[in-house]
């Protein structure tokens, strides 16, 4: 027998070809440090099992979790200019740009879809804070606007999910410009007569905040979110007091005034079924999975253009 070529080098060559076990099998909880195997976690629509915590879902999970059978169509967003300033601090922006399409998959912040909701159809956006903090650029507006104006023409509900650290830097006067034209296509849903629901989850802030985030009919939040303009340590250190417990959480928003409901993510599309029922004088129906119209067998969404703006 020879032993250095039957017993050594097997073991090495095991060593060798380890395979590294992922770093993200296991997720930690924030507020209780609780491990979570990300499975589970999945499963239960990324809210920690034990504390309650709502972790950020990822636009994808959020759609499959809000349509009827995970189905739904994406709505063809117009592009737009990568980096109309040149722009550049640390890096170039283009290198951001690329980095963050690479990271999340996603050209941009904002992921817009239609399909149905407990039979009803409905348009959904859902902001990524994956995406360079779900800041609010060109890219994102004008996806809003598309997803605004489809909803406003094939007569559907507009819900959207907004996550975002506010106004996107690198784009400057052109990405404030955002705020002013999204709140433009809200009215025009409005005056189609159509409601606009906005869930606000962790975090929403600075220009979304100021805009199309605080113009809804019906605000929910989950349980936990940050919702504010400027963060508290800004406001700390500008008042020059401390700030109460609790404060630009979703719970105390909705203890004066400011959003309408705090909803667990597990109640969260009976809830906007229901709404969307209500505000659409819809009848009632059981709650059932049901497929977008015609979607494909396979995949998750399928891409069709938006529909043009009503005339």
């Amino acid at each position: 027998m020879n032993w250095i070529s039957n017993v050594v080098r097997p073991k090495l060559n095991s060593f060798l070809n380890r395979r590294e076990v992922p770093e993200n099998l296991w997720v930690k909880c924030p507020e209780t440090g609780q491990m979570v195997f990300h499975k589970d976690l999945e499963a239960n629509l990324h809210v920690i099992p034990g504390s309650g915590y709502h972790m950020r879902m990822e636009p994808t999970a959020r759609l499959r979790a809000t349509f009827d059978g995970g189905k739904w169509y994406d709505i063809a967003l117009p592009s737009v200019v990568a980096d109309p300033l040149k722009f550049r601090d640390e890096k170039r922006y283009t290198d951001r740009l690329k980095d963050a399409r690479t990271k999340t998959g996603a050209q941009d912040a904002l992921k817009v879809g239609y399909g149905k909701l407990e039979g009803l159809p409905v348009t959904v956006a859902v902001q990524d804070f994956g995406f360079m903090g779900g800041s609010l650029g060109m890219a994102a507006g004008e996806a809003i606007v598309t997803g605004l104006e489809t909803a406003a023409a094939r007569g559907t509900p507009f819900i959207i999910f907004a996550s975002s650290g506010g106004a996107r830097m690198q784009e400057g006067i052109l990405s404030l410009m955002q705020m002013p034209r999204t709140t433009c296509a809200v009215q025009e849903l409005r005056e189609a007569r159509l409601p606009y629901i906005v869930v606000l989850t962790n975090p929403t802030t600075g220009g979304v905040t100021a805009s199309y985030a605080m113009l809804g009919d019906v605000h929910l939040a989950e349980p936990g979110a940050l919702i504010g303009f400027a963060g508290p340590r800004v406001i700390e250190q500008t008042i020059r007091e401390k700030l109460p417990d609790g404060f630009q959480r979703s719970e105390f928003l909705r203890q004066h005034g400011m959003v309408d409901m705090v909803v667990h993510r597990h109640d969260m599309r009976a809830t906007l079924a229901r709404l969307c029922r209500l505000l659409m004088r819809a009848p009632a129906v059981e709650a059932a999975p049901a497929r977008a119209e015609e979607p494909a067998a396979t995949p998750d969404a399928v891409a069709v253009p938006a529909a043009p703006a009503a005339s």
